[in-house]
């Protein structure tokens, strides 16, 4: 067995997690978090030292081991100090290695205390009656009592009437058939996973119903699907491997049967659905743990999830009745409590974008709702969730179409009415208003999407609105001002950046968005650092182009990923690093230098230099400005190569623009927008456009608009500064901004008049 040397450690890598706390951690929580890298792959334990003594005098050292995993949450606050640590291997024998390197960190005042109760303690609340899933056994009977006098109950009737009464005669469905030749199709995958999604509806719906009003009728018929799906291949279409979303919702579907329906179940149904409900849930688990790893490399959307929508519930459900699993939960837990989420950080951003923060969100909430109730340990306490519905509030606004970054199965819909139960979610916990006032917008928006695949397939939201009403108190909804928001938003976590001009009017609504993040285009990221988008006046001007199709799709891999299809540049008619290598996806990332509101206007400069250099390595730097001036935009770009190359500056629309000279106007529905390149260094840029989306299967996307895309191309130089003026323009509300240069010997000035009021901005000059 390898040991460690004090000068020798694993390397950590872009996808690895990280040796944290040190000298540079600034810390948010109390107790920290201790992460680093595995030192060997398989059956790796630890022993850590936490002390107040370098030396680690054993009088100052707190010892504990065996630690199962590369990752460790102290089950109480340390007191403000300076700490040192360290960690070793176990051997078999039960001795440590040579220690790691020692590490120091600083546990300041007044941070929240999060610790995570021992191994030892941690389910010492939890009861063995059943159910255990939301509702608690001690509970029933107040529901009922309520629901008695009150029919309305937490929205109890028209969960009944909606989410209830459609299953009780339903068929069962038979068990999905195999893709042809077993090859995956992504219109099948989709649709065995809805299906799925109605097995669990109708498990989870009618015997939640059937218990809290005792209606055998209802628990009869549940039972009834239970064992149905209980006959179905564990390793056929709906395992992990075959389709994993169909396995997760299979899994939650069983889970929540068992568990309610227990007294119902004789003994031999209950060893027959346990047997069942334990195979799927060791099928995950050994896939998150054993194969995915993400304790060691974080960045599986799919896994993390399925902590989530898996493990969660069906390890509640299976409890102190199956030997592994305890271990699978204290696996989730301890991942929550120090990883969680690997997407984001303490602003509370999300990296896949608002999506993804859709759907880890929804899940992840459910699963700490349960583990408060079941267990009460409360993982809302912890910075990122205190925090992370900042990030829908200003890059997913609820008036905005088109404007935000990453995969989106909803791209070109309203935005989604589960990112507002989400959002709802952190307001019952945070007592937000401008959260409340998010959901409330949203659900008077969208009002017509609960049978799309992205709902349906996904939620139910009368059992979310049940769930939410009993649980959490109604919060006052609170309309962003100019006083209660920030009007640029810098989600330093995940290098995005949101300027907002009156947020509450939708018809007034100016929104900026930019990219420059650390995770490139890993995961459900894109190519698309330094990119950004804009939505003024209800209308989407520049855009996030194409259709999500689905995953891996030629729309995805070859269109939506690559930069050409965003408000980016390319070099030489080459964009950023999007393809299919991990490694290489993080390593094409960018960073935001500096985001502010100055005096009169909003500001930020970031750099992408890092995501070109696997196809343009002779790109030394690219940095762009932008600067909001609340009812127009400026956007300076400064690319500089070790050899000759032309930039193409790329703008993505709905419409057809006219062209002139350096101008391109949008005439979109309820705004139009004027653009002009103001100055370029090296010259007059060519002005083109053209529809369509290249390389991309036309039946893919057959009966749906094309966009269209701008690409204004300079000649070769190997400098180049570009400045371009974007006006939005109300539709009647004429609009003009005016400007000049003057050069002053290294940079050139460019001032911008609206309305009287002047502001300048720098170019310096290309070399």
């Amino acid at each position: 067995m390898t040991s460690l040397s004090p000068l020798y450690e694993p390397q950590s890598g872009v996808l690895t997690v990280q040796y944290e706390p040190n000298e540079m951690t600034l810390l948010l929580e109390n107790p920290p978090r201790f992460t680093w890298i595995p030192a060997q792959l398989e059956h790796d334990r630890y022993v850590l030292q936490i002390s107040h003594s370098e030396a680690f005098s054993q009088a100052d050292t707190r010892t504990i081991k065996p630690i199962p995993y590369n990752l460790y949450t102290p089950d109480d606050a340390l007191t403000p100090g300076t700490y040192f640590w360290r960690y070793a291997l176990l051997q078999e024998d039960g001795t440590q290695t040579v220690w790691s390197l020692v590490r120091r960190f600083e546990v300041p005042d007044d941070l929240p205390e999060t610790p995570l109760p021992s191994r030892e303690r941690r389910y010492a609340e939890a009861s063995s009656q059943h159910p255990r899933l939301w509702l608690q056994s001690s509970e029933l009977d107040d529901f009922r009592s309520r629901l008695a006098t009150d029919p309305a109950y937490c929205g109890f009737d028209i969960f009944y009437e909606k989410s209830v009464k459609p299953w009780i005669e339903r068929e069962l469905m038979a068990e999905p058939l195999p893709y042809p030749d077993n090859k995956r199709v992504a219109k099948l995958w989709r649709q065995m996973y809805m299906d799925t999604q109605e097995a669990l509806y109708a498990v989870r719906h009618l015997v939640v119903a059937g218990l809290i009003l005792n209606d055998q009728t209802l628990l009869d018929r549940a039972k009834t699907w239970l064992l149905h799906l209980c006959s179905w291949d564990v390793n056929g279409t709906t395992s992990r491997d075959y389709n994993d979303e169909a396995s997760f919702r299979m899994a939650g579907a069983i889970a929540w049967g068992y568990d309610w329906l227990h007294a119902q179940l004789t003994e031999d149904e209950r060893k027959q659905v346990r047997k069942v409900l334990l195979a799927r849930t060791r099928q995950i688990a050994q896939h998150v743990i054993e194969h995915s790893k993400i304790h060691h490399v974080p960045f599986d959307s799919h896994a993390v999830r399925s902590l989530s929508s898996v493990l969660v519930p069906c390890c509640i459900a299976l409890l102190n009745e199956e030997t592994e699993v305890p271990e699978w939960l204290d696996y989730t837990l301890e991942y929550y409590a120090c990883l969680y989420s690997p997407w984001g950080g303490p602003d509370g951003g999300w990296a896949e974008g608002p999506m993804y923060w859709t759907t880890g969100m929804a899940f992840v909430t459910e699963a700490m709702n349960l583990l408060k109730k079941y267990t009460g340990i409360n993982f809302y306490k912890r910075p990122f969730f205190t925090k992370t519905g900042d990030f829908p509030l200003y890059t997913f606004s609820p008036d905005t179409l088109r404007a935000s970054f990453g995969d989106q199965s909803t791209l070109g819909d309203p935005v989604s009415l589960k990112t507002g139960f989400n959002i709802r979610q952190f307001a019952g916990v945070t007592g937000n208003g401008l959260y409340q006032w998010y959901f409330e917008r949203v659900r008077e928006t969208d009002t017509d999407s609960e049978m799309k695949f992205y709902n349906y397939g996904w939620w139910d939201f009368r059992f979310d609105e049940m769930v939410y009403r009993h649980d959490y108190p109604q919060v006052e909804a609170i309309a962003p001002t100019d006083a209660n928001i920030e009007p640029v938003k810098w989600f330093r976590d995940i290098g995005w950046v949101a300027f907002h001009s009156q947020m509450a009017d939708p018809e007034r609504h100016i929104m900026l968005l930019m990219k420059s993040s650390k995770y490139g285009s890993v995961s459900h990221s894109h190519g698309d650092q330094n990119g950004f988008l804009l939505h003024a006046y209800g209308e989407p001007l520049a855009i996030e182009s194409g259709y999500y199709v689905a995953f891996s799709s030629t729309m995805h891999m070859n269109w939506r990923r690559q930069t050409r299809s965003t408000n980016n540049i390319l070099i030489d008619g080459l964009g950023q690093y999007a393809e299919k290598n991990k490694v290489l996806n993080m390593a094409a990332n960018g960073f935001v230098e500096v985001a502010e509101q100055r005096k009169g206007y909003g500001y930020s400069r970031s750099n992408a230099t890092a995501a070109y250099k696997e196809y343009v390595p002779y790109l030394e730097r690219y940095v762009r400005e932008l600067y909001f001036f609340g009812t127009y935009v400026v956007v300076v770009d400064h690319i500089d190569l070790s050899q000759a190359g032309s930039v193409d500056w790329l703008f993505q629309t709905l419409y057809e623009m006219k062209l002139s000279g350096q101008t391109f106007k949008v005439q979109g529905r309820k705004a139009d927008m004027d653009g002009r390149f103001v100055y370029c260094s090296s010259g007059e840029l060519e002005l083109t456009q053209h529809q369509g989306f290249t390389d991309v299967d036309p039946a893919e996307i057959e009966g749906l608009p094309p966009h269209w895309h701008l690409k204004a191309t300079t000649k070769p130089a190997r400098s180049h500064r570009i400045a371009t003026l974007l006006v939005p323009i109300k539709h009647g509300e004429p609009k003009y901004v005016s400007y000049f240069m003057d050069d002053q010997g290294f940079d050139t000035h460019i001032y911008f008049t609206e309305n009287g009021v002047t502001h300048r901005v720098e170019v310096p000059k290309a070399y």
